[in-house]
């Protein structure tokens, strides 16, 4: 990477910093206003950044000058916000040094509490935030300060180690070069064939998901390709993606009434969770979508107890259109929290009665104007959201007649049976794959359990109506691989929590139990959804992620609640000594249980960080031992020097364009990467099949050369005759007489 793209690379970053200083809320009572203003900046920049490519694909501008142009201008935009919005906390710090104002305190409750946003919420109209001192650099780092000298050892310890897992992680995303599998079948091909062509069209190709897929989290690695000129920091855009779930499912918590140990616990399981912890060094996608959707259900859970103003709805539009653009899937998730807000909405607007001065009619037309006003915010969300997802949409419309594309992407995922047995074998089966464990019998056991419980109610276990490709059921999912490890520890938490959160809220959560239950509701219904609408896979676990992070929070609040009961244990009286001594035995069994559960959580986190696959620490592989080109193969080693060995021969024989065969799930993107132009430039592929009905495929006898990627059969019927043709296991090249 030059030195201009690593200064380029700077420049989104700036932007979002400076967008969170501009993008602070400005009432008092905000629960967790900094997270808030992150939440409000990631949002305004992702959406940015979705428009910014579709813009300048639509003109044909998908180049390094114009995405530069393109980020300094949105970076002097945010510094002017951030100046203006400084310079209007000044002139009101100025008035209120004059003129004081009373301010209620639990207003200024730093830790986003129970309390905090009750004083406004009643009157339904949010007063202004009085200017504070320290929100600058220099007081966030004297409040950090003060909260860890405050913080009990429990607290600090917990922070430590989410702190260390993140900063390891990021240590691992820049030293590690992109390997995961999807990404070199498609998702890094895709941003390849854009840079390459210029533009957003659609090409013939022989992997459909190149096209098919929603590229939103590929967009933004695109930002980061032409701004770089390589791959370098593409595993830091789910690094990324990572901490903002972190963060906002703290924030969550705090909306739901938890304090500062509920939002660290809430971030500790998060963090220690295997799948978060390898996918934040990832190129893969999930916690791009997981990142929309919880910002999506923070600002959704605003809106429980407070009128939300457009800057708000402007928000959620934009995380409803980027979860949309990233992965469809997540769509199960913001469809209820919409659901949720909209119905908070309508409440809030029909229980703001009267004055008792008010007429009737005044009540009555408020009311109305209320009503209106929901359903116009309901639009707002869905324009913003078709301005951000609609012109992907579009284009696969026009190319396949309909917007989730071709039958065959429409038929591998989704469920094609929604009988109530099938849902429920379905569910199943996701359920062992996502709580499996290192104990082979238990697993054997569940899995012999559901299958003969399955054919006992008439269900083919291996139905590829309710199952993906040929995959079977059973299959293990402990082991710390980014595509399928499990979460047995954050879900049992998450079950407990979501069950207490149902049918007793009061025990977690005494002043936010509607909103809790509530909350709990929508989490429960996305996960019965997610198993009844897609079909059980191996990899299914990664595709939970979302749900992960939403419910996750209910874990954090009630372990806080368990803590916070056994140390408030009360000295028993004499009559009650016997009870009273057994109920402090069952919570200590209780809290030492949890507490083991936590310590095993952060065994698991560590390990999963030390030894994961395909990035991992130490061992066989290791990031600091292994050379760059053989990270980028640790899933298929052997590989390696064959795709080497063609490069080679394709490249001395001076060819310019080169043909490209291969199968669905073949590996395209190491040819872009060795076949690239001596000056950097993308070379010049083609594909020799097509899977596109309307892009016919190139002709074998207008290229070059021809790789191949599969079997040799296959090849050799693409390869003209006379053509001299060479196989190495995988890999393999054609070149024409005289070359």
């Amino acid at each position: 990477m030059s030195a201009a793209g690593s200064l380029l690379a700077v420049v989104p970053a700036a932007a979002v910093l400076l967008l969170t200083v501009a993008a602070r809320p400005r009432t008092v009572g905000t629960v967790a206003p900094l997270r808030l203003a992150v939440v409000r900046a990631v949002l305004l920049a992702g959406a940015y950044a979705v428009l910014v490519v579709e813009v300048l694909g639509a003109t044909h501008a998908l180049t390094r000058p114009a995405f530069a142009v393109a980020w300094l201008f949105f970076l002097v935009a945010a510094a002017l916000a951030a100046g203006l919005r400084r310079r209007r906390e000044s002139r009101l710090g100025q008035s209120a040094a004059v003129v004081p104002r009373a301010v209620p305190v639990g207003a200024v409750v730093s830790g986003g509490g129970p309390e905090a946003s009750a004083p406004t919420a009643e009157r339904g109209e949010p007063a202004p935030a009085p200017p504070r001192a320290g929100r600058g650099p220099a007081g966030l780092l004297a409040a950090a300060v003060d909260t860890w000298r405050t913080a009990r050892p429990g607290e600090r310890l917990l922070a430590a180690t989410i702190g260390g897992l993140v900063l390891v992680e990021l240590l691992v995303a820049l030293l590690a070069e992109p390997n995961n599998f999807d990404s070199q079948t498609y998702h890094l091909p895709k941003v390849e064939h854009w840079v390459a062509q210029g533009d957003l069209d659609f090409w013939p190709t022989a992997i459909h998901r190149q096209v098919t897929i929603p590229p939103g989290a590929e967009y933004l690695l695109l930002h980061l390709r032409l701004l770089t000129g390589g791959d370098h920091l593409h595993n830091l855009v789910q690094w990324v993606a990572g901490v903002v779930c972190l963060l906002v499912a703290a924030r969550i918590t705090a909306q739901l009434g938890g304090g500062r140990r509920a939002q660290l616990l809430t971030a500790f399981v998060l963090a220690t969770t295997p799948m978060v912890v390898l996918q934040a060094t990832s190129t893969q996608t999930d916690l791009v979508c997981a990142a929309w959707v919880a910002c999506a259900a923070t600002l959704a859970l605003d809106g429980l107890r407070r009128r939300t103003g457009w800057g708000t709805l402007l928000g959620l539009g934009a995380a409803t259109g980027l979860t949309a653009v990233t992965k469809t899937s997540g769509l199960i998730a913001v469809g209820p929290l919409l659901v949720l807000w909209g119905l908070a909405q309508l409440r809030l607007a029909q229980t703001r009665g009267p004055a008792a001065t008010e007429p009737a009619a005044g009540g009555a037309a408020r009311r109305v104007g209320g009503l209106a006003r929901t359903v116009g915010g309901s639009v707002l969300i869905l324009v913003v959201a078709a301005v951000v997802v609609g012109p992907f949409l579009a284009r696969v419309t026009a190319e396949f007649g309909h917007p989730l594309g071709p039958p065959r992407l429409r038929e591998s995922i989704p469920m094609e049976r929604h009988d109530p047995a099938s849902v429920v074998v379905n569910a199943l089966r996701i359920g062992h794959t996502a709580f499996d464990t290192p104990l082979a019998p238990l697993r054997r056991a569940g899995a012999d359990l559901i299958i003969s419980g399955a054919e006992a109610i008439g269900v083919d276990p291996q139905d590829r109506a309710i199952t993906f490709g040929r995959e079977l059921f059973p299959e293990p999912a402990w082991y710390p691989d980014e595509d399928r490890v499990a979460f047995p520890l954050a879900g049992v938490l998450a079950v407990i929590g979501a069950v207490i959160a149902l049918g007793r809220p009061r025990q977690i959560a005494p002043d936010r139990a509607g909103s809790l239950r509530a909350y709990a509701v929508v989490v429960l219904t996305a996960v019965l959804l997610h198993t009844a609408m897609i079909k059980w896979q191996p990899w299914g676990n990664r595709l939970l992620l979302y749900a992960v992070v939403l419910a996750v929070p209910l874990a954090g609040l009630w372990l806080d609640a368990l803590f916070r009961r056994r140390a408030g244990a009360a000295a028993p009286a004499a009559g009650d000594a016997g009870a009273s001594v057994g109920g402090r035995g069952r919570r200590s069994v209780a809290t030492m249980t949890a507490v083991t559960v936590l310590a095993t959580s952060a065994l698991a986190g560590v390990l999963a960080l030390s030894y994961g696959f395909p990035r991992r620490l130490v061992g066989a592989g290791s990031v600091f031992t292994t050379s760059d080109w053989d990270t980028r193969f640790l899933r298929r080693p052997q590989w390696a020097d064959e795709f080497r060995w063609a490069a080679t021969a394709v490249r001395d024989s001076g060819a310019r364009r080169i043909g490209l065969v291969q199968q669905n799930d073949n590996w395209e993107y190491p040819w872009w990467l060795l076949l690239r132009q001596p000056d950097g430039g993308s070379p010049e592929l083609v594909a020799l099949q097509s899977v596109l009905p309307e892009r016919p495929p190139a002709d074998p006898a207008s290229v070059d050369a021809i790789v191949c990627t599969g079997g040799k059969a296959a090849c050799a019927k693409l390869v003209p005759a006379g053509w001299r043709l060479e196989f190495r296991g995988y890999v393999g090249y054609a070149l024409p007489p005289g070359r």
